[in-house]
């Protein structure tokens, strides 16, 4: 499917619903109603508080649904293992690509010696975030989650952050296509945080389609977003009658294989 092709369907999505925010709504069998949000993990200043229609939205639901829940203090990395220094990992040009861009982002490659590839490339990704003005407290879930738990409401999660950590630990070679996708769509993904903040920050369009980038190869678009996407649709499927608010990455929303397509 082309990138246009996916544009449309994402604003096939988006379009009538007179959201100011990214938003499907979805009515199954068995008296489930879902209303799936694109979130984004960190976000600005100006995207707290939470939209007060999305905020009534939460206060009718019997639910909120997350990825993760990750309103709690403790940190997923505390107990990986250490791995062979970054030079027996990586071949001499993706090293010095890896340094340049590190001393961009004011960081010392001395401090990815023995870190997984896969976590790297988070770093150097919420790095990245937060010079561009992002922070987690101003994250759509971080919003969600801190709700919730004011109004006592049951949170439930698709995944967990135990099992995102085990899914990136499975990724081939310590997670090398991401350190490496990282690395080449540099600049485009800090334009997709660009397109994704507006999404939050403007009136979502209702007619024609907006440029976003792909920053994934096809095969880590596969494991990170279209497997998960099919496991999310089983866990939701599985769910009784009742009102849920479900809050997944924005992008997890549009594209060949995305969740609304596979709950339909």
């Amino acid at each position: 499917m082309s990138l246009l092709t996916q544009l449309k369907t994402l604003w096939n999505h988006l379009k009538g619903t007179a959201y100011s925010w990214p938003a499907i709504d979805l009515s199954l069998s068995g008296d489930r109603h879902f209303h799936l949000v694109g979130s984004i993990h960190m976000g600005t200043r100006d995207m707290s508080p939470l939209p007060p229609r999305l905020l009534k939205k939460m206060r009718q639901a019997d639910a909120l649904i997350v990825e993760a829940d990750i309103s709690g203090q403790e940190t997923p990395f505390s107990d990986l293992p250490e791995c062979p220094p970054l030079e027996a990992r990586l071949s001499p040009e993706q090293y010095a690509h890896l340094a340049t861009l590190s001393e961009e982002m004011g960081l010392s490659v001395a401090m990815f010696t023995h870190q997984p590839l896969w976590q790297i490339a988070m770093v150097l990704q919420a790095t990245q975030a937060q010079k561009l003005g992002l922070r987690p407290d101003y994250g759509i879930d971080y919003q969600l989650l801190r709700d919730a738990r004011a109004h006592e409401m049951p949170i439930i999660e698709l995944e967990g952050a135990n099992s995102q950590i085990e899914l990136l630990n499975q990724l081939p070679d310590n997670g090398l296509m991401l350190l490496e996708d990282t690395l080449t769509h540099w600049h485009t993904n800090a334009r997709l945080l660009q397109v994704m903040i507006g999404w939050w920050l403007e009136q979502a369009p209702t007619q024609g389609t907006v440029e976003l980038p792909n920053t994934f190869s096809e095969s880590l678009y596969d494991i990170l977003m279209h497997q998960r996407n099919l496991a999310w649709r089983d866990a939701l499927l599985a769910l009784p009658a009742g009102r849920y608010v479900v809050a997944v990455g924005a992008l997890h929303l549009y594209g060949e294989g995305n969740l609304p397509t596979l709950l339909k």
